[in-house]
Formats: C-alpha cells, structure tokens, sequence
C-alpha cells in the first residue's frame, strides 16, 4: 500500500498553505501570464481588473489546475497559459456577480462596482471573458476550448437560476445544488479535467479529476454559504447576512426552514422574500436552533469525502495529497 505523502497528513488549516507552496513556482508564471494578458490600451480596463485580480484572492481555481496537471504527469508548460484562462473566467464571473447582488464588499475591499459603477464592471467582465477566449484560441486545442465553451454557458445558466431563486422561500435543496454546481463547482471541475486532458490521460481518469473538481467546488460553495452565518465581516471579507440581504436561499436556510417550529420557520421565510435584516440577530438564532448548520457542514463535508474518492483513479503522488488535503480545507476554513 502507497503511503500518503505528508501533504495529505496536514491539518485541515494547513492544507492550503502545503497546496499553495507546492504548486508555488508555477503559479509566480501564471501571475506574471495573468499581468501581462491583462492589459489594455483603455487605462479603465486596466484599473478595474487590476482592482479584482490584485485584490488578495487565494487563486484557488488555477492552483488547482496546477496542482491537477502535475498530478495527471503533464511535463510542458500550456498548464501556465490554462491556468490563467481560468483565473480570467473567474475574475469576470465575480464582476458580473457583485454587479447583479449589488454587492459593495468583497474580501474586505470595495467591488469594482462600488467604486467604477455596475456598467464599466459588466464590460470589464466581458473584456476578460473575451481575453480567455482569445488565449484559448492561442492553445489551439478543441478539447481545451470545448471544456471550457461547455464550462461559461453553464456558469451563465446557474446565474441565471440563481436569479429566479431570489426571494423564494419555497426554494428545495435540489434546486439550490442545480445553482452552485452549475455557478461554482463546474469551474472547479474544468479546472481539474483539463489537467488530466493536457496530459493526455485515459479518459476515465480525466473524468476521475473531473468529478473531483465538481464535489471539491460543491463542498467549497456549501462550506462558503455555512460561513454567512457562523463567521464575521473582517474574517469572511464580507458582510454577514448578505445572502439574506440578496434574497438567496442558501442550504442553512433551506434546511432551518424544514426543521424549525411553525413561528421561526415563517421568520425564516419573511426575511428571504421581504430581503431585510432588522431581527438579523433572532434569524441566526433560530437558524441555530434547527441544527441547520451542522447539517450544512455535514453536507459539505460529504462532498469533500466524495471528492477523496475520485481521487483514488490518480497515481500516488504528493500533487495528489495536496488535492485531497484541499478537499479538507474547503469545509474546515474561517474564510
């Protein structure tokens, strides 16, 4: 039996810090394909995604692109200019997305929004979508850009549902996990799958990677929403009760208004569909009572455990510890 290499050991805490100096020297050439890929003749562009992609994020995403080439045995260097495209994509669904909740906070700054206006955001979102698709066509791969032609118009379609669930009390679990795989997981799942793709691996095992990325992103987005209700503004780097605010019918929602008495449950259902905040500190408290948010994390945490178990179609190596040990980090973190 293969011994685990001590990234899959580490603390929960810990794993990202072991997955991020692992894929380290990698991704000091994404930055620097990042930066340079990113400009523009029309300085506002270059002032908007700098404002984001400079904006202290974890690089989650192209890490794991990374980190799922090394793992799959890719030896070139198209992982570099990948891992970029899928920063891009990324940075432009989150400009999209501040726009359409009207956010104004993100990991603890101002969203370009709030500083630029929701119309030079929309177009500096479409500029780097535009860009990614340009630097796909460079790679000039038909897989590559399938994955990831298939990947956009999903994110668009899990925006697109998420924005008919605003407001709806009445909103399943399953219609809620139709969004987040469709809005988060499935970016995660690109990444990944296009490791095993760019290395040339059989496709059960490209597919192996893929499901990894699905569940690692469906833990990860379940674990973000757990987070609304159990962290704090300077920790989290945005508001508490913003999800309430928006309307969203998040699963600690969902599941508090299943299992709450009659009088907490229509609490609960009032504050989705009228978006207030005024008894945010009685909301948290019933939905505390319910034991919705250790059913929240019991969910993610089966995710996490799915994504394990994908990884098992991959040789041993320490690029596949730290994904597994990411896969632990997605539902143990405070931000």
């Amino acid at each position: 039996m293969n011994r685990p290499h001590p990234a899959a050991q580490a603390e929960p805490s810990n794993a990202f810090v072991v997955a991020r100096d692992l894929a380290a020297a990698d991704m000091r050439q994404v930055d620097g394909m990042i930066r340079q890929r990113l400009h523009s003749e029309v300085v506002l562009i270059n002032a908007i995604a700098e404002h984001i992609v400079g904006g202290g994020g974890k690089r989650l995403r192209p890490t794991l692109h990374v980190l799922a080439a090394h793992a799959a045995g890719y030896t070139g260097d198209a992982h570099i200019e990948l891992a970029a495209v899928i920063e891009f994509i990324h940075t432009a669904t989150l400009l999209h997305d501040d726009v359409v909740d009207g956010s104004d906070l993100r990991r603890g700054r101002k969203t370009a929004n709030a500083a630029w206006g929701n119309a030079a955001s929309v177009l500096v979102g479409d500029f780097l979508y535009s860009r990614a698709f340009q630097m796909m066509v460079e790679l000039d791969r038909m897989s590559v850009m399938r994955i990831l032609a298939d990947t956009t118009n999903s994110i668009a379609e899990g925006e697109v549902l998420q924005l008919l669930n605003i407001g709806k009390a009445e909103t399943t679990e399953a219609a809620y996990m139709r969004v987040i795989e469709r809005k988060t997981a499935v970016l995660f799942a690109a990444a990944t799958q296009l490791g095993g793709v760019l290395a040339g691996l059989p496709e059960a095992q490209c597919l192996a990677l893929r499901r990894y990325g699905m569940e690692l992103g469906s833990a990860f987005q379940i674990a973000d929403d757990l987070l609304d209700y159990v962290s704090d503004s300077d920790t989290l780097g945005k508001n508490i009760g913003d999800d309430l605010a928006e309307g969203k019918p998040t699963l600690p929602l969902i599941y508090a208004i299943e299992r709450s008495t009659p009088m907490q449950a229509e609490l609960l259902r009032n504050a989705i569909t009228s978006k207030r905040l005024a008894a945010l500190d009685v909301i948290i408290a019933a939905i505390r009572d319910s034991g919705a948010l250790e059913r929240t994390r019991m969910r993610a945490q089966a995710h996490a455990e799915a994504a394990h178990a994908a990884l098992e179609a991959l040789p041993a190596s320490e690029y596949r510890d730290a994904l597994a040990g990411l896969a632990d980090y997605a539902v143990n973190r405070t931000s």
